[in-house]
């Protein structure tokens, strides 16, 4: 706990006074530029993932960055979604998965949950994937699915006003592999963003 008192501290004292600017027009409103859904994974950082500042991201995080189907549960993740997409308009939503991650374990071996009724009860939201393939990029692609079937989510894409995006990041290597819709496969982002940049010169 010292550690986050510190660091707070040092926010305060270093970190606050050089972005006052930011931070006074962040507290009249935002216009982030994505909803980011990613895993409450303590090694998962969606902000240094993509070096975004305050008010860039509106971010959702819970076990396994699950979308759970629109009317199965009502609750913060479908609240979080609805706001993003009714009130901020965001344009685009990622959905980021990671390697290592324990959801994905759980759908694989049930029974090291069994203990845990509530992390058993929300891994059964991704039993869909368990039933395709058992995999991360698999369990990606799923909540893009789910993402769809959600009104607020399903108005914006009709008027072509918002994006999806599924990324998985490799905590070991720093690289992230996007979802392409076309090939229905995944790949390099930094491929991707080297041909762009190749493509624009």
């Amino acid at each position: 706990m010292e550690k986050l008192v510190k660091g707070f501290l040092k926010f305060r004292t270093e970190v606050f006074g050089k972005k006052k600017e930011l931070f006074t027009r962040l507290s009249e409103n935002q216009a982030p530029r994505a909803l980011f859904i990613t895993c409450s994974d303590s090694r998962v950082d969606p902000t240094l993932l993509t070096q975004t500042d305050p008010g860039e991201l509106f971010i959702l995080r819970n076990a396994g960055n699950m979308v759970p189907p629109y009317g199965s549960m009502q609750g913060g993740s479908t609240a979080t979604i609805e706001y993003a997409m009714a009130v901020l308009k965001v344009p685009h939503i990622i959905v980021c998965g990671h390697t290592d991650c324990g959801v994905m374990r759980a759908l694989l071996h049930p029974e090291e949950v069994h203990d845990l009724p509530a992390v058993k009860e929300w891994v059964g939201q991704a039993e869909t994937t368990r039933r395709l393939i058992k995999t991360t990029q698999e369990n990606v692609r799923s909540q893009l699915d789910h993402l769809r079937t959600h009104p607020s989510v399903a108005v914006l894409l009709r008027q072509k006003k918002v994006d999806l995006h599924g990324w998985v990041y490799s905590i070991s290597t720093g690289d992230v592999w996007v979802y392409d819709f076309v090939s229905e496969s995944f790949i390099s982002l930094l491929d991707k963003a080297s041909h762009r940049l190749k493509a624009s010169r």
